[in-house]
């Protein structure tokens, strides 16, 4: 499986509109983007998926010459992760979308419902519901959707595999998943876990820092996010092979904003 980074960002992305900060500046400087989250994945048959869909999907797809996915994954209904299902139009003449089916209390649909009613006016998309722990396929990949935890929405992470090599993305989540979606998550050859913020950030967070480890880090930033320390974690939990950490806002310190550790957009990796 190749790998295409296409989105790495939070959900203003960096450089941010509007904004001078120090981060934001060095990004431009840097000719560095982290745009909002979407993975392009695809066979060597020349399969493709593409596992949500940012609002940046035009810029993403013409800035790395990727292949028009044969199906695509939503792992929950927040927009910078589904309103570039948008861009469907014109683009395919048939796209299955594969989503959750369980009804989410905070909405009264389930994730393949919301993206049914928000794209009734698609007839080239055609949502697919599916249970979680089910695997599916997808274009030729076995599709797993696990259940995490980002409240107040239902949300889940993403177990792809194909020929051997296996992808795991955390989805928005924070560090309490689930054990049976852990279970489902182990060994991946190549990890994308969100890590919004360095835990030193979670002083100014209203709600704090959550999951302490044993020297008292934060490894969840408030409700509904990992922290950086929290993605290495997770990636430790896991046995991953190989970890980048996604979904990373502009709050980083700039002295921070750059690690190894910290994807920006268009990393490619060969599974």
């Amino acid at each position: 499986m190749r790998v295409t980074l296409l989105g790495t960002g939070d959900t203003t992305g960096t450089p941010t509109p509007g904004c001078d900060c120090d981060t934001c500046r060095a990004a431009i400087e840097r000719g560095v983007e982290r745009t909002r989250f979407s993975v392009h994945v695809e066979a060597e048959s020349g399969d493709s998926l593409l596992l949500d869909f940012s609002p940046d999907f035009r810029t993403q797809f013409l800035r790395e010459d990727v292949t028009l996915p044969d199906a695509g994954v939503v792992s929950h209904v927040h927009f910078d992760h589904l309103d570039g299902l948008g861009n469907a139009y014109r683009l395919f003449d048939d796209l299955p979308v594969y989503a959750a089916n369980e009804t989410d209390p905070a909405t009264g649909e389930s994730v393949a419902e919301t993206v049914a009613r928000k794209y009734d006016y698609l007839d080239n998309v055609h949502p697919t519901a599916v249970s979680p722990f089910e695997t599916f396929d997808a274009a030729g990949f076995d599709v797993t959707l696990v259940p995490v935890d980002h409240p107040p929405l239902l949300c889940y992470g993403v177990v792809v595999e194909r020929d051997g090599a296996k992808l795991v993305l955390s989805g928005d989540t924070t560090y309490a998943i689930p054990e049976e979606s852990l279970d489902a998550m182990q060994d991946p050859d190549l990890l994308l876990a969100d890590g919004i913020v360095p835990a030193h950030l979670c002083e100014h967070h209203p709600a704090g820092g959550q999951h302490e480890d044993e020297n008292g880090v934060p490894r969840t930033f408030g409700t509904k996010h990992m922290t950086r320390e929290g993605a290495l974690a997770l990636a430790d939990d896991l046995g991953a092979s190989q970890t980048r950490v996604v979904h990373v806002s502009h709050f980083y310190p700039v002295e921070e904003a750059f690690d190894d550790a910290l994807a920006v957009d268009g990393e490619t990796f060969s599974l």
